[in-house]
């Protein structure tokens, strides 16, 4: 077991990062992205399963089913508070197959919890609830990798393990439709539901939602038992990290990876009953996967831009633009009952998905970068063994920043369906939620431009 531990790790030495570093790093990215694919997948189910209930004789209100889509980003982003601290106490090849073999309790309750209309309510929260635990994993994971990387390719490579994994939402809203229409997993995934539709009799198998999942997982945890590295230099206690909690920088970035990922997974996880409430006769689970797919799609991009520019600059006209399309949201949307657009509507929230995308790549290129060069400006005149245990500080203090920042914007994914909710609630439609989004994002914009982006910058990034 011990031929899994790496005991000298210096991704800032070229020599050593071309001789044998790139090889390793590139070998534990590739192997973290299917996992966390998978992850994410588990964490949207209910946004697909959701809007399918009625057909496999679910009887559930507007508001249960919004609690369903909401509930699995609060229990996500919750465990991501904890996961971010995981990797450096039990090490990145241990945590990454424990938590990838844990979306085995979500997906195989939600098959057989699927298979009989008569499941209770309270049963089907507890499995909204259990899936969060595809979203703590992205914690974990985004810290992991950011230990193998010198600093000048940490932006496209936590792009990449977070871009390709963020398909993941896209994915589960693509397979899901397809795998319930046919009895693809023969007698183990038990008999379908009838239903009627414009007169015809159909059948739908919502139980197999759950269970396609279950050999992919499998899979990808053995790869991450048996083919990742720990690497011992990153090795830390929790009294260790919570050094961050002190940072300023710290709090800044995860008010604005709310912005960026908040809106990511929130977007994605109220999009199709969004759809199914404002636009009548409009299948959501036909075009539900695009705009994360486009946002998945998009992250790799923010990170390699902002390695080039820099992140703040990116960040900031990210989050511009995003009001701009809020505000086209709000142009294509049925007022009163009336009007509205639904080409529209889609092609400006895939706008949002893919500025979303963008800003979450260059959120979380900017932290690597911020508490590097905190860490350095502090040692400045110290001597070489200062400014490589600053090295080492700021690796472990951005890994945890990075976590911990992405379990605050998380909770992005539990608030814009319930706003959404709520807002119709209260006022008949959804502008006064998407008003806030606005007031928000425009807090964004004036934060990323005081503390990062403007010309006499404290951090600039």
């Amino acid at each position: 077991m011990s031929s899994h531990i790496i005991k000298r790790w210096e991704p800032e030495n070229p020599a050593f990062w071309q001789k044998e570093g790139a090889r390793i790093a590139n070998r534990n990215l590739w192997i973290s992205i299917p996992a966390l694919m998978l992850a994410f997948s588990v964490w949207m189910l209910w946004s697909v399963v959701v809007v399918n209930l009625d057909k496999a004789g679910f009887t559930l209100s507007k508001n249960q089913m919004f609690w369903l889509t909401a509930l699995p980003a609060l229990s996500g982003a919750t465990l991501r508070i904890f996961y971010s601290f995981l990797v450096p106490i039990f090490g990145g090849r241990k945590w990454t197959a424990i938590s990838t073999a844990s979306l085995l309790i979500p997906a195989f309750g939600m098959g057989f919890a699927l298979q009989d209309p008569t499941t209770s309510y309270p049963t089907l929260l507890a499995l909204a609830l259990l899936c969060g635990l595809g979203g703590g994993n992205f914690s974990s994971s985004m810290a992991n990798i950011s230990f193998f990387f010198p600093k000048a390719k940490k932006g496209l490579a936590t792009g990449l393990n977070a871009g390709i994994g963020n398909l993941g939402v896209s994915l589960v809203q693509f397979v899901v439709p397809v795998v319930i229409t046919g009895a693809f997993l023969g007698g183990f995934g038990g008999d379908g539901h009838v239903f009627v539709k414009d007169g015809v009799e159909k059948t739908i198998w919502l139980q197999n939602a759950g269970f396609i999942w279950v050999p992919f997982i499998a899979v990808a945890a053995l790869a991450a038992w048996f083919g990742m590295n720990d690497i011992a230099d990153a090795k830390a206690s929790f009294a260790d990290q919570a050094v961050i909690f002190k940072r300023k920088h710290n709090w800044l970035m995860c008010w604005l990876y709310i912005g960026t990922f908040g809106s990511f997974i929130g977007f994605s996880a109220g999009l199709a009953m969004l759809t199914k409430s404002q636009f009548e006769g409009i299948n959501p689970t036909t075009y539900a996967f695009l705009g994360p797919l486009v946002g998945a799609l998009t992250r790799p991009i923010g990170g390699w831009i902002s390695d080039k520019v820099g992140g703040a600059r990116v960040t900031l006209w990210v989050f511009v633009a995003m009001i701009l399309a809020v505000l086209g949201v709000l142009q294509f949307l049925p007022h009163g009952g009336v009007g509205g657009n639904f080409y529209g509507f889609l092609a400006m929230f895939i706008v949002l998905f893919a500025l979303t995308g963008i800003g979450n790549g260059s959120t979380f290129r900017m932290i690597p970068v911020i508490f590097m060069t905190e860490r350095q400006r502090a040692v400045v005149g110290k001597g070489e063994k200062a400014q490589k245990q600053a090295l080492l500080d700021a690796a472990k203090e951005s890994a945890a920043v990075l976590g911990f920042s992405g379990a605050i914007g998380a909770y992005g994914g539990f608030f814009i369906p319930k706003s959404f909710g709520t807002s119709i609630d209260l006022t008949g439609g959804v502008d006064a939620a998407l008003y806030a989004f606005i007031a928000f994002y425009m807090s964004c914009v004036v934060l990323t431009w005081w503390c990062y982006a403007r010309r006499n910058a404290a951090m600039p990034c």
